[in-house]
C-alpha cells in the first residue's frame, strides 16, 4: 500500500464513520426535545423510519453513481446532505423539523454506505481480506457511538446545549471534506449516470444462497440498532430512570461499539461459524435486554447491549465476508447497495411496528417485539447457515437483481 493509498483509506475511514457520527448527533437530545417540544414516542419511532427510508432511497436510486461520477465527488455530495440536516437541527421546535433531518442523513448514510464502503474497500485491497470486510460492516455502529458519547457530554457539560455539539460535527464535515479532496481517485469516469439511476443490485449468482441467510442477521439486528436510535433516550429516562444525557450516550454506546470487538475476534472463524456464534449470543443479549427493562437494572441493561452488540459485529463481519469474497471492483458498489438496503429496510419496518406498539404499550412491552424477532433469526441462522462450497467457486456470475 503507497502513501497515497494509505491516504485514501484513512480518509474513506474517518469519513464514513464521521457521517453516522453526524447521524446519531440529535439522539441524546431526544427526549429533551420530547419534554421541551412535546414529541411523542410515535415521533421519536418516525424520525427512525423516515431516515431509513432515506437511506433506502439513496441506495435504490443513487446507489451506483459513484461508478460513474467517481467517489470523490459522491463523497463531496454526501457532506453537504449532511451539513445541510445539520443546519436544520439548530431549531427544534415541532417534530418537523428533526423529520426533515433525520430523513436528510438518511439519504447521507445511504449514500455513504454504497460509495464510501466502495472507496475503502478500493483503497484496501491489499489488506488482509476481513479488515475492510470489519470496517464495512461496523463503521456505522461506531460511528454512530461516537456520535452519541460527543453530543450527550456536549449536552450535559458544555454551554449551549442544544447547538454546540452540532457546530462540532460541522467542523469534522468540513476536515472530512480536506481528507477527500487529498486522496486518490480510484474509479474513472465513465457515460451512464442517468441509466445507473434505475434500482439494480449486483449479486453473485454463486452468493445467491448464502444472501438470503446474510439477509436474516442484517434485518435482526439493524432493527435492534433502529431501537436504540427511537427509543435509547426514553428508555433511560423512563424505564431506568437516569435524566443524563452523557449516560444515555453511554447506554446508547454500549450496544454499538462492542460491534466492532466482534468482528475482529470471530476473523478466524469461518462466515458460516462467525454467523450461527453470533447470532447465539446476539439473541441471548437481546433477551437481556427486554428482562433489564423489566426489572429498571441499568447495570444489566448495560452488559446485555455489550453483549447483544458484540454478537452483532461478529454476525455482520461474517455474513459481509461471504458475500464480498472474490468480488471486482466496478461491482462493489451495486453488491454493497443491496447488502445496505437490506439492512435498512429490515431496520425501517420494525421501527415503524414499534411505533404503532407505542401507543398501547410502554417501552419493554415494546422490547419483547425484538426479542422475538432475535429468537426466530437465531433459529434461521443456526439451521441454515453455511460456508462457500468447492463447487461454488468453480464459475462466478454475476446477475442484476431488479
Amino acid at each position: 500500500m503507497n502513501k497515497k493509498t494509505k491516504i485514501g483509506f484513512f480518509a474513506a475511514t474517518f469519513s464514513f464513520l464521521m457521517v453516522f457520527a453526524a447521524s446519531a448527533t440529535p439522539i441524546p437530545l431526544y427526549d429533551i426535545y420530547r419534554q421541551d417540544e412535546g414529541l411523542t414516542y410515535n415521533d421519536l419511532a418516525l424520525t427512525a423510519v423516515v431516515y431509513f427510508i432515506g437511506a433506502i432511497t439513496a441506495l435504490l436510486i443513487f446507489g451506483r453513481i459513484s461508478n460513474y461520477l467517481g467517489r470523490k465527488i459522491v463523497a463531496f455530495i454526501i457532506f453537504g446532505l449532511s451539513a445541510i440536516s445539520i443546519s436544520l437541527l439548530f431549531d427544534i421546535n415541532s417534530a418537523t423539523p428533526l423529520i426533515i433531518a433525520r430523513l436528510l442523513l438518511g439519504l447521507a448514510c445511504g449514500l455513504a454506505s454504497s460509495s464510501l464502503t466502495s472507496y475503502i474497500i478500493d483503497n484496501g485491497s491489499s489488506l488482509p481480506q476481513w479488515l475492510p470486510a470489519a470496517i464495512v460492516s461496523n463503521s456505522p455502529m461506531v460511528g454512530l457511538t461516537i456520535g452519541a458519547l460527543f453530543s450527550g457530554a456536549f449536552v450535559q457539560f458544555a454551554p449551549y446545549p442544544k447547538s454546540l455539539s452540532y457546530i462540532a460535527i460541522l467542523i469534522i464535515l468540513a476536515i472530512c471534506t480536506i481528507l477527500i479532496a487529498l486522496s486518490p481517485e480510484t474509479i474513472k469516469k465513465k457515460p451512464g449516470l442517468i441509466k445507473s439511476f434505475k434500482p439494480r443490485f449486483s449479486l453473485p449468482q454463486k452468493n445467491k444462497k448464502l444472501f438470503y441467510i446474510a439477509a436474516v442477521t442484517f434485518v435482526s439486528t439493524w432493527a435492534m440498532g433502529a431501537f436504540y436510535q427511537a427509543f435509547g433516550p426514553s428508555v433511560a429516562v423512563d424505564q431506568l430512570n437516569t435524566h443524563s444525557t452523557l449516560m444515555i450516550g453511554i447506554m446508547f454506546s454500549s450496544y454499538l461499539l462492542p460491534s466492532a470487538i466482534g468482528g475482529s475476534v470471530t476473523s478466524k472463524l469461518t462466515p458460516a461459524n462467525a454467523q450461527r456464534i453470533g447470532m447465539f449470543f446476539f439473541t441471548i443479549g437481546v433477551i437481556g435486554i427486554a428482562l433489564s427493562l423489566k426489572y429498571s437494572n441499568i447495570y444489566a441493561f448495560l452488559l446485555s447491549s455489550m453483549l447483544a452488540g458484540a454478537s452483532q459485529g461478529a454476525a455482520l463481519t461474517g455474513s459481509i465476508r461471504s458475500l464480498l469474497k472474490d468480488v471486482t471492483i466496478d461491482q462493489r458498489a451495486g453488491l454493497l447497495s443491496l447488502i445496505y438496503a437490506t439492512s435498512y429496510a429490515g431496520a425501517a419496518i420494525p421501527s415503524f411496528i414499534a411505533g404503532q406498539l407505542s401507543h398501547y404499550m410502554d417501552l419493554y412491552h415494546v422490547s419483547l417485539f425484538y426479542a422475538v424477532l432475535a429468537v426466530i433469526a437465531c433459529i434461521i441462522i443456526l439451521f441454515f447457515a453455511r460456508n462457500e462450497s468447492t463447487e461454488d467457486n468453480e464459475e462466478i456470475e454475476f446477475v442484476e437483481v431488479k
